[in-house]
C-alpha cells in the first residue's frame, strides 16, 4: 500500500524495510507474548508428545498477523491479494481457536472449515487468473474447464493445509521445510515471470517464519500450533497456484506431502474403506524415523531439509 504513496523509485528500499519490519516485528512481539499464549496439552499418541506439554502454543497468530500487516503496508495492493490475506487470516484464526479450546475441535469440523476456505481460494483464483495450466517442466500450456480446474484447486489447497499441519510435530521441522518450499516457489516465480505483485509476499512469509524459528528450533521455547501450520499450508497452495503451474506442488512440497500425506491416506483408507496399509509404519513419518530408526529431532529436521533442497534444485533445473 505504501508503494502507491512513495512511487516506484523507492520500491526496492520500501521492500527491504518491509522485510526488516516483518522479521523484527515477529521476533519482538513473539518474545513479548510468551505468557499470554495458551499452554500445550501434549500429544498422547505422538512420539515424545509429552515434551511439548506446558509450552506456549499458538504462536502462529503472531507471525501470521505480522505477515498480513507487512503485506498490506509494503506489498503491491490488489483486491486479489487482499482476499488471499483475509483467507490466510481466517485459516490462522480457525487454528488458533482450536489451540485455545479446552476440548480440541473434531477432525470433521476442522476438515469442513478447511474445505470452505479451499473453495473460496479456488473461486478467487479462477476469477482473477482463469484456468490455464502451464506444465513448466515440459513448457506446455493448456486450458481446463473452470469447474475441473476449481475442483483440482480445492483438492490442492485442502491437501496442502492438512499435510503441512500433520508435519508439525518436531521442533523446527515444518517451519524449516516450509521456508525451503516457499523459497523454491519464489525462485520459480522469478524464472517464469509470474505474479510480480504477489511474489514479494513470499519472502515476507519466509522472514516471519525465520523469526519464529528463533524460538522454535530444538529445544523449542514455544509452538506455532494449528494457527501457524494451517496458514503455512494455505500460503504454499496459493503461491503454487499463482505460478500458473500448480502441478509443481508435487515437487516443491514433496517432503511435506510424504511426511504428512501418507498418514492422511493411511487413516482415510482405514476409516472409510476398512483397508489397512503400512501397518508397521508410524505416521506422520517423522514419528516412524524417530521411534523405529533412532533419528534425533535434529537429524529429522536436517535430513528432511536436505531432501527437500535436493528435490527443489532438481525442480528449478528442470524448469
Amino acid at each position: 500500500m505504501l508503494q502507491t504513496i512513495v512511487g516506484q523509485d523507492y520500491k526496492n528500499i520500501l521492500e527491504l524495510i518491509g522485510l526488516l519490519f516483518a522479521f523484527f516485528g515477529t521476533a519482538l512481539i513473539t518474545k513479548g507474548l510468551f505468557s499470554f499464549l495458551p499452554a500445550d496439552q501434549g500429544r498422547e499418541f505422538a512420539v515424545d508428545g509429552t515434551k511439548s506439554k506446558g509450552k506456549p502454543r499458538g504462536a502462529g497468530i503472531v507471525f501470521v498477523l505480522v505477515f498480513v500487516a507487512a503485506s498490506l503496508l509494503f506489498a503491491t495492493f490488489t483486491m486479489e491479494n487482499f482476499i488471499y490475506l483475509f483467507l490466510i487470516t481466517m485459516a490462522m484464526l480457525t487454528g488458533y481457536l482450536d489451540d485455545v479450546s479446552k476440548a480440541p475441535w473434531g477432525e470433521y469440523k476442522k476438515g469442513f472449515l478447511d474445505l470452505l476456505i479451499a473453495v473460496l481460494i479456488a473461486v478467487a483464483y479462477l476469477n482473477y487468473n482463469g484456468s490455464d495450466v502451464h506444465m513448466a517442466i515440459f513448457n506446455v500450456t493448456f486450458t481446463l474447464p473452470k469447474v475441473v480446474y476449481g475442483i483440482l484447486a480445492v483438492i490442492l489447497v485442502w491437501a496442502s493445509i492438512n499435510v503441512t499441519n500433520c508435519t508439525d510435530g518436531v521442533d523446527g521441522l515444518s517451519a524449516s521445510v516450509t521456508v525451503i518450499t516457499l523459497g523454491t516457489i519464489y525462485i520459480l516465480h522469478r524464472i517464469l515471470g509470474t505474479s510480480e505483485g504477489f511474489a514479494y509476499m513470499l519472502p515476507l512469509f519466509i522472514v516471519v517464519l525465520l523469526a519464529y524459528l528463533l524460538f522454535n528450533s530444538s529445544p523449542s521455547m514455544l509452538l506455532m500450533g494449528d494457527a501457524g501450520s494451517r496458514a503455512m499450508g494455505l500460503m504454499i497452495a496459493i503461491a503454487v497456484l499463482k505460478t500458473g503451474a500448480p502441478f509443481l506442488y508435487l515437487l516443491v512440497a514433496a517432503v511435506l506431502i510424504a511426511d504428512g500425506g501418507i498418514g492422511l491416506v493411511k487413516v482415510s483408507l482405514k476409516r472409510f474403506l476398512k483397508i489397512s496399509i503400512l501397518t508397521n509404519t508410524l505416521t506422520p513419518l517423522h514419528d516412524h524415523v524417530r521411534k523405529n530408526k533412532g533419528w534425533s529431532d535434529t537429524q529429522v529436521v536436517f535430513r528432511y531439509m536436505i531432501i527437500q533442497i535436493v528435490i527443489s534444485i532438481v525442480c528449478i533445473y528442470l524448469v
